[in-house]
């Protein structure tokens, strides 16, 4: 296993429960971190428990998300009662950690892999003979690249930076704020701890000049009631293509390794946390294109939302009427996080309301309805 984050160590802890002998190879050393919207989705959340991983006793609740654009505010819970988690990384990987070494799981820290070889992998301290190689390195995954499963992308090249506040985060949802070519993601992460990750296209400026320049002033307002925690930490681009998720039989990839969209939607630690499991049965049996195949089913919806918030997102006017239409209809939007980030079946949102919600995102000449004045936000 190269990398030791929460997709390595899930990766490692479900290996363990499988009877599979892992190591895991970090360059860096504990306490990890890295800007991460530091909400765990509740399919991600079941995922831990299942691994059986004690979630931390700092963190708060996630009940759903609320998207803010304007004068517009859509509210949607995980259907039944489900709920994620907000948590800070450091904490989430330290009881990954935890969890790992009480199996058995080898941690070498420290330790930079240097290239594939046709037995294991090279490091500097010499080669290390490996029957499978599991690429868990995140964005740019070195291994990704040795295996040949880079591809080029020509999508607009998008960032992310984070801050902490210690102040109460404004409910148990994670509320999306959308300005001009930026968006705020604020996800509570303890009672009295809050973070807030902003996310844009194209020249940025840091923290301070985002939030002055391209996110609505209340915002701004609110977050200057909070203490400053920590220093800021940037990520991307976000974008990241991939041929595949498998490669010579012997090579496969997870998390951000195995090809990533965006962060908008906050499910790239729920979609590594769910890709454990598929991918060390398919380990133990031996049979790679298992995991290409369980990978392709538990990322389609979720890369899916993505792209659709990535295009309203890019269209306000587009974004307007989507977060009207949610809005007007918040068990559609319950059961759209059901299906993405609580592992309901698609079908449980529904073909007549699914149909009602592609009619609303058109223009009104094309079918729609013009907005109503209470819904057009500013």
């Amino acid at each position: 296993m190269v990398g030791a984050g929460p997709a390595g160590l899930a990766a490692a802890l479900a290996c363990r429960r499988q009877g599979l002998s892992v190591a895991c190879f970090e360059a860096r050393r504990p306490p990890l971190d890295k800007a991460c919207g530091e909400g765990v989705m509740p399919a991600g959340l079941a995922a831990l428990e299942r691994l059986g991983v004690e979630p931390p006793e700092r963190a708060a609740p996630i009940r759903g998300i609320r998207y803010r654009l304007g004068g517009l505010v859509a509210d949607g819970d995980f259907p039944a009662g489900a709920r994620g988690l907000g948590v800070r990384r450091t904490l989430l990987c330290a009881a990954l950690v935890e969890a790992a070494e009480r199996v058995g799981v080898e941690l070498v820290w420290g330790a930079r892999v240097e290239g594939l070889t046709a037995g294991g992998l090279a490091t500097a301290a010499g080669e290390v003979s490996a029957r499978f190689l599991v690429g868990a390195d995140g964005l740019r995954s070195r291994v990704r690249r040795w295996a040949g499963l880079e591809r080029p992308t020509r999508a607009p090249r998008r960032f992310g930076v984070v801050r902490h506040f210690r102040r109460a985060p404004p409910g148990e949802r994670v509320e999306v704020w959308f300005g001009a070519r930026a968006e705020a993601y604020v996800t509570p992460l303890a009672a009295d701890e809050t973070g807030v990750a902003l996310l844009w296209a194209g020249e940025g400026g840091g923290f301070d000049a985002l939030l002055a320049s391209r996110l609505p002033p209340e915002l701004g307002s609110w977050l200057a009631g909070g203490e400053r925690l920590g220093p800021d930490r940037g990520a991307g681009p976000f974008r990241q293509a991939t041929r595949g998720v498998i490669a010579g039989g012997r090579v496969a990839l997870v998390g951000d390794a195995a090809g990533y969209v965006d962060a908008l939607t906050g499910e790239g630690l729920a979609l590594a946390l769910e890709s454990a499991e598929p991918l060390a049965a398919a380990l133990a049996a031996g049979d790679l294109a298992a995991y290409a195949r369980a990978h392709r089913r538990l990322a389609r919806w979720p890369q899916a939302l993505t792209r659709l918030a990535l295009a309203a997102a890019r269209r306000p006017p587009l974004a307007r009427r989507g977060v009207a239409a949610l809005a007007r209809d918040p068990e559609l939007f319950s059961r759209l996080l059901g299906a993405v980030g609580a592992g309901r079946p698609l079908a449980a949102v529904g073909l007549g309301r699914a149909l009602r919600f592609a009619r609303a995102l058109l223009p009104p000449a094309a079918g729609g309805r013009p907005l109503r004045a209470s819904e057009r936000g500013a």
